[in-house]
């Protein structure tokens, strides 16, 4: 059976290396790329195609959720592990939004950071597998939130929006706001990528 390959995205040299290392010293694992920030894992991500990345949260340029918004289209594929320092509800959802398929804490043990991503790659579901769903997000937005929601994930921007549905552009951008953060995404493009993800599954559904 061919090995796993993974990608290992973090900007901490030494804890990337470490990573690396625990991988490609386990069986049925090969790390096939690294990368310190988003323009470099996205870039390595479409290049080598790995079946997992990876993926620290926090990025000096952006955070991991923005290279899975950037390359799930190309890698529908490759399923992804967040592993970070901030294990929290917000970014657990935020990281469940963007389509990360597990979330690990960095208190993870190689064993437990191995066994993600066996899981991922195979679509088993892991121990620490991403809790919050976005539906329990959404049934916190109101009714209005819930249409500015629906014209974001079409990529619309704020001036559209707000011709849409025939209020302010400011009106709007109060919505969007309040959309991330009840959502606990930190950009557009996460919600772009929610409503992408949205879209696939009712697909395959």
């Amino acid at each position: 059976m061919a090995d796993i390959t993974v990608m290992v995205l973090d900007d901490h040299e030494v804890v990337r290396r470490g990573i690396c290392d625990i991988i490609d010293r386990a069986d049925g694992f090969t790390v096939v790329a690294e990368a310190a920030n988003v323009a470099q894992g996205v870039r390595r991500a479409v290049a080598v195609r790995p079946q997992v990345i990876l993926s620290d949260l926090r990025l000096p340029d952006g955070t991991g959720l923005d290279v899975i918004a950037q390359v799930r289209e190309s890698l529908p594929e490759t399923r992804v592990v967040v592993l970070t320092s901030y294990d929290d509800d917000e970014a657990r959802a935020a990281a469940r939004a963007a389509g990360a398929d597990v979330f690990l804490a960095k208190t993870a043990g190689s064993a437990e950071v191995l066994q993600a991503v066996r899981d991922a790659a195979s679509g088993r579901e892991h121990g620490q597998h991403i809790a919050v769903h976005e539906d329990d997000a959404v049934a916190r937005l109101t009714p209005m939130e819930r249409r500015v929601l629906d014209l974001v994930g079409q990529g619309l921007a704020n001036r559209e929006i707000a011709d849409s549905l025939g209020i302010a552009e400011k009106t709007v951008k109060n919505h969007v706001t309040s959309v991330l953060a009840k959502m606990g995404l930190q950009r557009r493009t996460q919600v772009v990528a929610w409503a992408t993800a949205k879209k696939a599954q009712s697909f395959r559904g």
